[in-house]
């Protein structure tokens, strides 16, 4: 009784780390995935015969250029698609009043074939009061005095107030949080340059907390959390990239505006667990309210995304990821619903991994083999 209460303790002590310290949490395991990323192309120039110390400022250095050509490329599209804006409010709402007028004219049909003589008496009622009310307006304009114009303000008394753009007042709105990612996304690159640079020191120094069987259980452990997180985090991200250049790639054929932008939105959000495809759809969707007029195209789009989706899924995610990923959907489920209440966003995304993980852990070492079973399929 006393183990069990000590279990509960720890996991609630746990759990309430990982929440009250989720920056750091979420900062130090990102950058652990972005290094199991980026490791194959260090191996690749080490095999060159350079030091691993230089192979990993290469191989930082470009991914970060990429990075900032690929943003940059990113804040090109999203200024465009800021300034045209206006035009895709006005065609929602004008989508919306449709809307609202379709169905007042088949409510109005239904009302009339249902109750053809209530009809005529509310056609009549109606009438009457829009007749009364333009002759309320009528009497008051003739009754009303203009009113007296209030004395204009001087030169020094005016002070124009810029007005913030809505992105400026979510800004301020949540500086705090701004604030707190830049800061933990500015140790990202260094956190990953000193993992991949330090590997193997850091491998050698953590088995020597091992002695015996112990070091031989935790050198399997790590090679076993290696390869099943390097299967799924560099699986899916290779994966997201071609999704995205298909998906960017078909849009274009459908003349749908910004496809650089909205392919790999959409083929990056078709990764998520469970929700992937409806994310998916999204994007597509939401551009062609400017583009097309029949619903004929709206499926089009639809189905093009949904086939898309689940031949990645059920062709390439086997090869990609392999069969190294072994967790249970029940397991899966509940991970995504505690990291992603614990980190949000990040969580959804860091789930996964996290659990293939510990189960490796757990198959490795002999005590938490049941777990392991449990946590598996």
């Amino acid at each position: 009784m006393r183990t069990s209460g000590v279990t509960i303790v720890s996991v609630g002590v746990i759990f309430a780390l990982l929440y009250w310290a989720r920056p750091v949490f979420i900062t130090f395991f990102s950058a652990v995935a972005i290094a199991f990323m980026l490791e194959p192309f260090v191996s690749l120039l080490m095999r060159i015969r350079l030091p691993r110390s230089v192979a990993s400022f290469v191989v930082c250095s470009v991914a970060l250029l990429v990075i900032y050509l690929a943003g940059l490329g990113l804040y090109t599209q999203i200024s465009a698609l800021l300034n045209d804006m206006p035009k895709y409010s006005q065609r929602i709402e004008d989508l919306v009043y449709a809307g609202q007028q379709n169905v007042e004219r088949t409510e109005r049909s239904l009302y009339r074939i249902v109750f053809p003589g209530r009809e005529r008496e509310r056609l009549k009622q109606e009438q009457a009061q829009k007749e009364q009310a333009e002759a309320a307006k009528q009497r008051k304009r003739r009754s009303a005095e203009p009113p007296a114009l209030p004395p204009l303000p001087s030169i020094q008394e005016v002070r124009i107030q810029p007005e913030r753009s809505p992105i400026m007042n979510y800004l301020y709105a949540r500086l705090g949080s701004v604030y707190e990612f830049l800061l933990m996304a500015s140790f990202v690159p260094f956190l990953v340059y000193f993992m991949l640079s330090w590997r193997d020191h850091v491998h050698r120094s953590f088995l020597q907390f091992f002695e015996g069987t112990d070091r031989m259980v935790a050198t399997k452990s790590l090679q076993g959390v290696a390869g099943m997180v390097r299967a799924f985090v560099v699986g899916n991200f290779v994966l997201g990239l071609l999704l995205a250049g298909v998906s960017s790639l078909l849009f274009w054929k459908f003349r749908l505006p910004f496809p650089l932008l909205i392919g790999p939105l959409s083929g990056f959000l078709s990764m998520f667990p469970y929700i992937g495809l409806p994310l998916a759809l999204i994007p597509p969707l939401f551009f062609a309210i400017t583009v097309f007029n029949n619903i004929g195209a709206y499926l089009m789009i639809a189905a093009s995304v949904t086939l898309l989706h689940v031949l990645a899924l059920n062709l390439l995610y086997p090869k990609l990821v392999g069969s190294r990923v072994h967790l249970n959907p029940l397991v899966v489920t509940v991970a995504l619903m505690v990291f992603g209440f614990l980190w949000d966003a990040a969580g959804l995304v860091l789930a996964i991994p996290l659990t293939a993980g510990l189960k490796a852990v757990c198959d490795n070492v002999r005590g938490l083999r049941p777990y392991g079973k449990f946590l598996g399929d």
